[in-house]
């Protein structure tokens, strides 16, 4: 399977008659449209085509708040360094905005073959978050993703968090007191160009189980590097189980910092 979709597309599967946007279908060039995910705010990915002709068309109805431009733009620049999806067209109107990539040979770090082999995948995953952190120049990187913009941002939009249901973890905490602790940034210990979302379906991998690919580049920018690895560990325990934290930690290198763990996944809670 080519896979170019990403975590934030996985929320739910249209149906196969979900109507397509005229500009998605001209993107097709006569080639086959599938309806492949749809999100919650709203966008839709479809698959163009099948074969080594097979591509991702992303589509963001006005008024989503979906920034495919900025995505476009991160996938560009971080394609210089590591393996991204290749941006084929970006374009817009007043119904909305739409991407299209060229797919990527591999298969999400959560199929049922890798969630059968969660060593394998955990491994992966962590390596190559490292790789990707390595490689990526923060001097040079134009985006950021610091976590004084992020609270910044949870601040102006503190009203819709009171409607929000958070995880397990932070439950017990109301939204005025989660932006409080979020306002308490831990010190920085190291910067690095963070991917954003780095979920396990975000990473790619080769039947043989290599890293074959990062999707959803949306979010990058230049942060703490546990701005990353709290997340990706979080997600080995919603795909995987219990029991792959430090294993995906020892893949990148690292030791376990429960308080930037905590306060990370606390920032990914209120964020958008």
């Amino acid at each position: 399977m080519l896979a170019g979709m990403s975590m934030s597309d996985i929320s739910s599967v249209p149906p196969p008659d979900f109507p397509v946007p005229d500009p998605i279908r001209e993107a097709a060039h006569g080639q086959a449209i599938h309806p492949a995910w749809q999100n919650e705010l709203g966008g839709v990915t479809f698959r163009l085509g099948d074969g080594p002709d097979l591509r991702y068309a992303k589509w963001a109805p006005a008024g989503s708040g979906l920034d495919l431009a900025g995505e476009a733009a991160r996938m560009r620049w971080a394609g210089a360094y590591v393996t991204v999806p290749r941006v084929l067209e970006l374009g817009g109107n007043d119904d909305g905005t739409w991407l299209v990539t060229a797919a990527i040979s591999g298969d999400m770090a959560v199929t049922d073959r890798w969630k059968r082999e969660p060593a394998t995948a955990v491994r992966v995953i962590g390596e190559a978050l490292r790789a990707f952190h390595d490689a990526l120049p923060v001097d040079e990187c134009p985006f950021s993703a610091s976590a004084e913009e992020r609270v910044a941002e949870a601040e102006r939009n503190a009203v819709r968090l009171e409607h929000r249901s958070f995880h397990p973890d932070f439950r017990h905490l109301s939204s005025t007191a989660a932006l409080k602790q979020v306002a308490d940034i831990p010190p920085i210990d190291k910067l690095v160009v963070c991917h954003g979302d780095t979920c396990a379906p975000n990473t790619l991998l080769t039947p043989d189980g290599r890293f074959a690919g990062h999707v959803d580049l949306g979010a990058l920018g230049v942060a703490d590097r546990w701005s990353d690895l709290a997340i990706a560990t979080w997600s080995t325990t919603w795909n995987y189980g219990d029991g792959w934290e430090e294993p995906l930690l020892d893949a990148y290198g690292i030791a376990p910092d429960p308080e930037r763990t905590e306060y990370y996944r606390l920032l990914w809670e209120v964020g958008p």
